[in-house]
């Protein structure tokens, strides 16, 4: 292993080091190093790993593939790393490690601080919004995607060695906020904060429950619709909130707290968190810094009374439409906030980066935001901006999942619903007590709702199944707590001490093998899962190894090894899977549990 590397604190993954070898070999044959290029085999029946440089070098240099492999097979014999380099017709390097080599390797990832994640964003911060929900309205199932993907990007980031930030980013401004002025003041006008001397620091606005709040919101915008004169008080009530009338104001940041309060109460039960809680209504106090910017670089345009920002370029294949900063009734819109928020996060945070994870089919409105930045200048040089879509959460039937009257399901109703089948799983005399076996339901119920979500790739859609989603077997959450329980169980049935590493001079089973394969490739999912911020890798590489101790498990004998030596030896695989596990559940937010 390369100690400078590691001094680096950037220690290289398996294909980086097995790569190097055969750089450096392809090298020593008059050839570019990086036909050295490791993968892992297609054909792993035959071998661990391959490289196919030699079929590049056969083009460039005219000669036959396997004269090229040949000779860099005859160099890369006697590397420590390789139990076998053989070139395979028409001119494949089949590669298998050495076991003492890999047992090493994975010894090595235990050691490194960083547990062998390259710190591809050390000293960088990155901002993630992620959240997005409307404040004074329930959170339901639209919201679980963002909120659980942007949970695991942050931390892949922060793992990556970023100062990762998460931001809610609330929708708490605008006409939806007037509405709900307006319909709490036609069900309580004689609330003190509607009378003209109203005085905050005097007259308490009164309780307000999440269950009246909840409610009040669907039942203004339906009255928004058909009564001009509520629909016109609204209006009227936005003006007056967003010039801070007293009692409008207060009766504003009342309702907040309480709405803050329930969706932080389902947040924690998702084991979702965020750094800040920012919104609209923030971003509003850099509305006026963002026209300037506009205007002094000459960017603002009138049309048909709008102030619009064009944002089209040449090599647009199809309309691209200009940004609205303001609507012809001087009103503002997403696009609006959303500028003045890059404007508020670089004085506050100065990122070099900001993830947006939105809905996919917001698309258009993110190309347009970030095309108008560049313009305009509002981040720092250098600071990159994506939007991480994703697609829906579907039913059976294919359509966006709802509940049995075809009405759009809250979170806490989903969430309940899993619960429920989760504990009705749970035999009660395996638990220490009821509240036991109802902690142990909820973190199932909910890592196996996030696990059946993150093992998609996050741009795809997916269908929704209660049933498979918190099956023991299979490709599943409750698989992963499983399997973590079952290591902990085995290591609490030991009285000998557990070494903290393996013992390279052993030999290996092919189920060792393989279990140290998984571990040993963990860092290369995670470099797939940071460069397309998407933790499917991570529950991938999850998974893979889960299924691959259960191999090792029914296949070797641990604690009835009768060699000491091979008894200590797999006990310290089993605590490094185990440790390994924990990590990668980490980076996908999921709790575990101790016994199932």
């Amino acid at each position: 292993m390369n100690t400078k590397d590691k001094e680096k604190n950037d220690m290289k993954t398996i294909l980086e080091t097995l790569s190097a070898f055969c750089g450096q070999a392809f090298a020593a044959c008059g050839y570019p190093e990086e036909f050295g290029a490791v993968t892992e085999s297609d054909r792993p029946d035959i071998c661990q790993f391959q490289c196919n440089g030699a079929m590049k070098g056969a083009k460039l240099y005219k000669m036959p593939p396997f004269k090229i492999a040949s000779a860099v097979v005859e160099k890369l014999q006697g590397v420590p790393a390789f139990e076998k380099a053989e070139m395979a017709m028409p001119g494949f390097i089949n590669l298998t490690l050495n076991s003492g080599w890999l047992s090493e390797f994975v010894n090595e990832t235990h050691r490194d601080e960083y547990k062998g994640i390259p710190q591809t964003l050390k000293g960088q911060t990155v901002l993630v919004d992620y959240g997005g929900p409307n404040v004074a309205k329930p959170l339901h199932i639209g919201h679980l995607r963002s909120a659980i993907i942007g949970e695991s990007v942050k931390r892949i980031a922060k793992a990556a060695g970023a100062n990762a930030i998460g931001d809610i980013h609330l929708g708490d401004w605008g006409l939806q906020m007037g509405l709900v002025i307006t319909e709490l003041k036609e069900r309580h006008p004689d609330w003190p904060c509607f009378s003209p001397d109203f005085d905050a620091e005097k007259e308490p606005i009164p309780p307000i429950a999440i269950e009246e709040l909840n409610k009040v919101y669907p039942c203004a915008s339906a009255k928004s619709k058909t009564d001009a004169a509520f629909s016109a008080a609204a209006h009227e009530a936005t003006v007056r909130l967003q010039k801070k009338d007293p009692g409008f104001y207060a009766l504003w940041k009342a309702f907040m707290a309480v709405s803050k309060a329930d969706m932080k109460k389902i947040y924690d039960r998702l084991n979702v968190s965020f750094e800040y809680w920012y919104g609209e209504s923030d971003a509003e106090d850099y509305v006026d810094a963002l026209l300037e910017v506009l205007q002094s670089k000459g960017l603002l345009e009138e049309s048909d009374g709008a102030k619009v920002v064009q944002v089209s370029n040449e090599e647009d294949t199809a309309p691209m439409p200009p940004v609205i900063i303001k609507k012809s009734d001087n009103s503002n819109i997403y696009a609006t906030t959303d500028l003045a928020t890059m404007i508020q996060r670089r004085k506050l945070f100065d990122p070099d980066a900001l993830w947006y994870v939105v809905d996919k089919r917001q698309g258009l409105h993110f190309t347009q935001i970030f095309r108008c930045e560049k313009l305009a200048g509002l981040l720092k040089d250098g600071c990159s901006c994506e939007h991480l879509g994703f697609g829906t959460m579907n039913g059976a039937d294919g359509k966006p999942f709802k509940t049995r009257d075809g009405g759009v399901m809250q979170l806490t109703g989903l969430l309940d619903t899993a619960y429920e089948k989760a504990l009705a799983n749970l035999e009660p005399s395996k638990f220490q007590s009821p509240e036991h076996r109802q902690q142990v339901a909820d973190r199932l119920s909910v890592a196996s709702i996030k696990f059946g979500d993150l093992i998609n790739n996050r741009s795809k859609d997916y269908i929704f199944d209660f049933d498979r989603f918190l099956s023991c077997e299979g490709k599943t959450g409750a698989y992963l707590l499983y399997t973590i329980t079952r290591i902990t169980s085995l290591l609490k049935r030991t009285s000998e001490e557990v070494p903290t590493e393996l013992d390279a001079s052993l030999s290996l089973t092919p189920a060792e093998t393989a279990l140290l394969l998984c571990l040993s490739s963990t860092s290369e999912s995670f470099k797939k899962a940071l460069a397309e911020r998407a933790p499917n890798y991570i529950a991938e590489a999850a998974y893979s190894i889960a299924c691959a101790f259960s191999t090792f498990y029914h296949d070797d004998r641990i604690l009835s090894e009768e060699d000491p030596l091979k008894r200590k030896n797999r006990l310290a695989l089993c605590a490094l899977t185990k440790e390994r596990m924990l990590f990668l559940t980490d980076l996908l937010a999921i709790q575990t549990v101790d016994v199932m």
